[in-house]
């Protein structure tokens, strides 16, 4: 047998979010992990989880996507909660999960039609701040977050709205789907933001070096530039640029800001608004499909004489989660860039105050409920010729240079296999859990 002689590495893993921390986890897990001769340092610019990971949904599903990674993903977060207490920790459960058609009409709803804007000769309205491209009548078609892929949403089957799913008006259902195909369709949840920070503490414990508010400008490069050497960052507190030397080993999960770093990634951001409603409800995750009557104006557009900001259906995801807690997204936008860091994210009030008025409309106990959170955070997207691709995970063309971004919306549920397989890659030289070959960087010449 073969055996792999231990060197002395230096690990940094750049970014604090789900997959930084995962891959932090997991190295220090790996077997061949030696305190004595190996250092892991985890750089992150802001701190930890402070955006996506901290303000997604938290689902888990065996229809997510890539396939050749969520089998493993959804088993490894099954055995995290049961070995570190998940289910108290970071409100790990299984939940019902479907798709709801709602048709809501007009005496259903509390705001008539309202006088609209002034036009202009063409018939075009002013496009307000946060909203994507140009907008008839004020107007635009709701754009779906890429939750459900072709696969995901086959496996959806006509079924009766559940009796416990009485947070959902049942008189205004015309269908319910219920993810239904035996064996593949299982879904579960984590609290993201507590499940991330729970890992990092796992993984702090386990040796990881940890170091908040260190935003990284450069990835050096060894003088023939075909291995990584060493790493710079700003210290942010004290706005001084550090330098990390004899680095054997670089990772890069950044997330959206993973292609600021290195550019032959192709990875960027895409922003997404979400809200959390203060309300304890019976445990589903319900995608929607409303359809609203095409005057009905929500009050706070009303107030202001706009109209609606959408036209056609609409079709925010609510998923009740433990702990009195709802969180609800609505559509991505592209029209505010990326910015430097997460704590400089940009949250347009009106789209949260959007998807908070769609959802009153099919549900009166969160349309009673408190707004405890109103938020925003860019999902990470692995873009070519204008496609989003699969994530990239694994090596580059570069010695010891590693990506893992680019999980769009599926970076919690995947976060744990992508870690496991990041620490293979890294002490064992190749992935052993799973066939990630597709996922490659080298095949798009990263």
């Amino acid at each position: 047998m073969e055996s792999r002689i231990p060197e002395p590495r230096h690990i940094v893993i750049i970014g604090g979010g789900v997959i930084g921390i995962t891959t932090a986890y997991y190295l220090t897990r790996h077997p061949s992990f030696n305190t004595a001769i190996h250092h892991i340092t985890l750089l992150e610019a802001t701190s930890i989880a402070a955006a996506a990971s901290g303000k997604a949904g938290g689902l888990l599903g065996l229809w997510a996507y890539p396939t050749c990674i969520v089998p493993l993903s959804y088993r490894l977060h099954a055995e995290l909660a049961a070995e570190h207490g998940g289910a108290e920790r970071w409100g790990y459960r299984q939940l019902g999960c479907g798709q709801i058609a709602a048709t809501i009409k007009k005496s259903k709803l509390a705001n008539g039609p309202t006088k609209s804007r002034k036009k202009s000769s063409l018939g075009i309205t002013k496009v307000e701040d946060g909203q994507d491209g140009l907008q008839v009548d004020g107007q635009a078609e709701w754009q779906k977050l890429p939750k459900q892929d072709e696969k995901a949403s086959s496996m959806l089957h006509e079924s009766v709205l559940p009796a416990d799913l009485d947070w959902i008006n049942a008189s205004l259902v015309r269908e319910y789907a219920e993810m239904g195909l035996p064996g593949f369709t299982e879904t579960a949840q984590v609290h993201p933001y507590q499940f991330t920070t729970s890992i990092a503490a796992l993984a702090r414990k386990g040796g990881t070096e940890m170091r908040i508010n260190a935003k990284v400008t450069q990835i050096g490069l060894n003088k023939s530039e075909t291995a990584v050497s060493y790493v710079e960052y700003l210290d942010r507190v004290t706005g001084k640029t550090r330098t990390l030397e004899g680095v054997t080993d670089v990772v890069v999960a950044a997330g959206p800001w993973t292609g600021q770093l290195w550019p032959k990634t192709k990875v960027e951001g895409l922003r997404a608004h979400s809200v959390v409603f203060a309300a304890d409800v019976s445990p589903y995750a319900v995608f929607t499909d409303i359809s609203l009557p095409s005057d009905w104006v929500p009050a706070h557009r009303a107030a202001r004489g706009e109209k609606r900001k959408h036209k056609g259906n609409v079709d925010p995801e609510i998923y009740a989660r433990p702990g009195g807690e709802v969180y609800a997204c609505g559509e991505p936008d592209s029209t505010t860039p990326l910015p430097e860091t997460a704590d400089q994210v940009e949250c347009d009030e009106s789209q949260c105050d959007d998807l908070v008025s769609y959802i009153g409309t099919v549900s009166p106990v969160l349309s009673a409920a408190a707004v405890a959170a109103k938020q925003a955070c860019y999902l990470p997207r692995h873009m070519r010729f204008g496609r989003e691709s699969a994530p990239l995970v694994g090596a580059t063309s570069v010695g010891r240079l590693w990506v893992a971004s680019g999980h769009t919306c599926w970076g919690i549920q995947n976060g744990p296999a992508t870690g496991k397989l990041m620490s293979e890659l890294i002490f064992d030289g190749e992935a052993k859990s799973a066939d990630i070959a597709e996922l490659d960087p080298r095949k798009h010449k990263v």
